[in-house]
């Protein structure tokens, strides 16, 4: 009886362990290939689809082909510590715990990285589960893309507007223009809109839109102007910041 159910607990060990090692093989060459091959559509994407109506506009663009007024005014928004984390920002957690505490509003303090890791490689449904998800594939895309690769993808793969994704579209369907050509305060509403993007709108802003396009462009120029900040930011990934081509 006793070697009957050793058998099982070992056949049960292995059977979990096969699964375990299954399924982390699967998810890093799932984002070693994303790191090479933009991907085609999103699990997002396939959300949005399926329950609503409406064709998808998305073109995947390579980061020289986006403005870099448009990356400064999202890492000024969305996680001014990209270059230096590991994939979550403690002190932002922390000042949005205090806020919280004061405010009504509930405030996060989402990377860019798990943003990325949610949008790119997961369901858009709430549980801890989905959570733990997260932090995995942060993990995993922090460690093996680098900065300017997990920039690239946030800015491709992110929802801006109903059916919208990626700041390619964006910029194509509300100004008529590529990515690359975006100015200052063009690529500042866009990402102003980016924490309700099917809420808020770019063609009709509002005040609260306006307002937070005012500080990014803010939040830009104090970035860009503070040189001690910009000097780590270009020794933490030079490629994300090329400003030889733009002038204030």
């Amino acid at each position: 009886m006793k070697s009957t159910f050793a058998a099982i607990i070992k056949w049960l060990a292995e059977y979990y362990k096969d699964i375990i090692v299954c399924s982390i093989s699967i998810t890093v060459a799932w984002t070693l290939i994303y790191r090479i091959i933009p991907p085609p559509i999103t699990l997002l994407m396939v959300t949005r689809v399926m329950t609503s109506e409406g064709k998808l506009s998305y073109k995947y663009v390579d980061e020289s082909n986006i403005s870099p007024y448009v990356k400064v005014c999202a890492m000024a928004s969305e996680d001014q510590n990209l270059p230096f984390h590991s994939g979550m920002d403690i002190e932002a957690i922390r000042k949005a715990l205090k806020v919280n505490q004061k405010s009504k509003k509930l405030y996060g303090a989402s990377t860019i990285s798990q943003q990325v890791a949610k949008n790119v490689f997961l369901f858009p449904q709430r549980s801890y589960i989905r959570k733990g998800l997260e932090l995995y594939f942060t993990f995993l895309i922090e460690t093996f893309w680098p900065k300017n690769k997990i920039l690239e993808m946030y800015l491709n793969v992110a929802e801006m507007g109903e059916h919208i994704f990626g700041i390619e579209m964006a910029a194509k369907l509300y100004f008529g223009k590529s990515a690359s050509q975006l100015s200052i305060k063009e690529s500042a509403i866009i990402i102003a809109i980016l924490p309700s993007p099917r809420k808020y709108s770019v063609r009709n802003p509002g005040n609260y839109v306006a307002g937070r396009q005012s500080e990014i462009v803010s939040l830009y120029y104090s970035l860009d102007g503070n040189l001690y900040i910009r000097e780590l930011y270009v020794k933490a990934d030079k490629s994300l910041y090329d400003f030889s081509n733009y002038r204030k």
